[in-house]
C-alpha cells in the first residue's frame, strides 16, 4: 500500500486538492490539525540529515543567492508586469506579498518524492524563510502608507515550532542514538510520511470553494491568476538556473512555486486584504498539479527516449 502511494503520490497530493475543493467541510477540519502535521512532517525529514551538513548548505553562497532571487528576484520581476499592466494597488500588494514569501516547509518533503537532494531543498526552504520578512518589509513599506509593524513574535514563533525545534530534535538523536539504528527508524518511518503532505492541499483549499460560491467569474479569475503565478515562478526559474542539471535546476524551480503564503498571513494580515486571501487559496491547486504536470512531462519524455532508443538499434 505505501509502495504504491509513494509511486502515485504526485497524482494522490493533486486529488487530496480536488476532494478538499469538492468537499470543503473536510478541508475545513484538517486546516486546525495542519501546524501538528507540519511539525511531525518536518521532523521526520529532518531526522534524515545530520545538522552539522544541513547547517554547512545553509552558509554556502549558492543558498543565499537562490534566497535573494526567490524574495526579491520574482518580486522586482513581478512589480514591473504589475506596473506595466497598471494592476490596482490591492492586487499589487497581494501579488508582490506573494512573491516575497519563503517557500513551504514542505518542500523537502515533496522534493523526496521526485527522488531529489532533500538536503538542499531543506536549506533552500530555511533560506528563503528567512529573507522573507526582510523583503515583506520593504514591499508593504513602499506600497502602503503609514508605518509597517510585521508580528515578527508570530513570525519567531513558528521558526522555532517548525525549524529550530526539530533540527534541536534531530541533532540531539543523532548524538544520542547509534547511527546504523536511527537510519533504520528514519527508513521505517520516512516511507509514510508521505501521507503527511496529502494534508496540505485537503485542508488548504476551502476558501478556494468558498470563494467559487460567492461569485463563480470572480473564482474562476483569481484561480487562473494563481495559475499564471506559478507558472511565471517555475517558468523563470528553470530559465535563470538552466545551466544547472536537469535535477537542480527542476528542484529550485519547484522550490520557488511551492510558497508558505499561510506564514506569510500570520505575520501581516493587517496589511493584506481580501485579495491576499483569495490569492492564498488560488494557487493552492496549481502548487500541488505542479508535480503531476512534471511527472507527465518526465514520463513523455523517457517514453519519447526509449522509442529513439529502440529505432536507432533497429537502424
Amino acid at each position: 500500500m505505501l509502495f504504491f502511494i509513494n509511486k502515485h503520490s504526485a497524482i494522490l497530493l493533486m486529488l487530496a486538492g480536488v476532494i478538499g475543493f469538492s468537499f470543503p467541510n473536510i478541508s475545513r477540519v484538517v486546516f486546525p490539525a495542519l501546524p501538528y502535521i507540519l511539525f511531525f512532517l518536518m521532523l521526520f525529514t529532518l531526522l534524515g540529515i545530520k545538522q552539522e551538513l544541513l547547517i554547512r548548505k545553509l552558509l554556502s553562497k549558492s543558498v543565499w543567492s537562490y534566497a535573494l532571487y526567490h524574495s526579491l528576484g520574482l518580486t522586482l520581476l513581478a512589480a514591473i508586469l504589475l506596473y506595466l499592466f497598471n494592476i490596482s494597488t490591492p492586487l499589487f500588494i497581494a501579488i508582490t506579498a506573494v512573491t516575497a514569501t519563503g517557500t513551504l516547509f514542505a518542500t523537502p518533503a515533496i522534493a523526496k518524492t521526485f527522488g531529489f537532494d532533500v538536503l538542499h531543498a531543506m536549506a533552500l526552504t530555511i533560506a528563503s524563510t528567512l529573507m522573507m520578512p526582510i523583503v515583506l518589509f520593504f514591499n508593504l513599506t513602499f506600497l502602503q502608507n503609514g508605518i509597517v509593524d510585521l508580528d515578527f513574535g508570530q513570525y519567531t514563533q513558528r521558526l522555532t515550532i517548525f525549524i529550530i525545534g526539530p533540527m534541536v530534535i534531530s541533532a540531539f538523536c543523532y548524538k544520542m542514538i547509534d547511527s546504523k539504528l536511527l537510519h533504520k527508524i528514519h527508513y521505517k518511518i520516512s516511507r509514510p510520511t508521505v501521507l503527511l503532505i496529502f494534508a496540505f492541499p485537503l485542508g488548504l483549499v476551502a476558501p478556494l470553494r468558498e470563494m467559487f460560491e460567492r461569485s463563480l467569474h470572480e473564482g474562476i479569475s483569481y484561480l487562473l491568476l494563481g495559475c499564471l503565478l506559478c507558472g511565471l515562478f517555475f517558468g523563470m526559474t528553470f530559465l535563470t538556473y538552466y545551466k544547472k542539471s536537469q535535477q537542480a535546476k527542476t528542484l529550485y524551480a519547484i522550490t520557488a512555486t511551492n510558497r508558505n503564503v499561510l506564514l506569510t498571513y500570520t505575520i501581516a494580515s493587517s496589511y493584506l486584504g481580501f485579495e491576499y486571501l483569495a490569492l492564498m487559496a488560488a494557487i493552492q491547486i496549481p502548487t500541488y498539479a505542479l508535480p503531476v504536470i512534471l511527472k507527465s512531462i518526465a514520463k513523455t519524455k523517457f517514453v519519447k527516449q526509449n522509442s529513439f532508443a529502440d529505432k536507432n538499434k533497429a537502424d
